[in-house]
């Protein structure tokens, strides 16, 4: 059993490179044909490879125009005055999460753009 677990581990930790070759040898040594094997083995390694689409967006700092991005931040997120200025005096603090990635990437520019260190997770 810990054979076969061993065997399932190095299976999941193959490059691309490693399941090209492996795919070559099973079709040459053993008559398996490549796409059955590159199936099997890629199996796994492609749910990790999803492409993440939702992002938080977080303020690490607001650098030397906080003003600026309270400001900013306010309009961005539609909070007050108040909220805003704690978002931002609380850095590193979160401005929006479950953002699509177009959306992250605007407001980073912007934010960015004003002087504020952001972080796109």
């Amino acid at each position: 059993m810990s054979d076969l677990k061993n065997l399932a581990e190095t299976l999941v930790n193959l490059t691309v490179k490693d399941v090209n070759e492996l795919a070559a040898i099973l079709k040459d040594e053993y008559g398996i044909e490549p796409a059955a094997a590159a199936v099997v083995v890629a199996g796994p390694a492609g749910e990790a490879a999803e492409e993440k689409t939702e992002f938080d967006v977080i303020l690490k700092s607001a650098g030397a125009s906080k003003l600026a991005i309270v400001k900013l931040v306010k309009d961005l997120t539609g909070a007050g005055l108040k909220e805003a200025k704690d978002i931002v005096d609380g850095a590193p603090a979160p401005i929006k999460t479950g953002v699509s990635k177009d959306e992250a990437e605007a407001l980073k520019k912007q934010l960015e753009e004003a002087g504020a260190e952001v972080e796109l997770k």
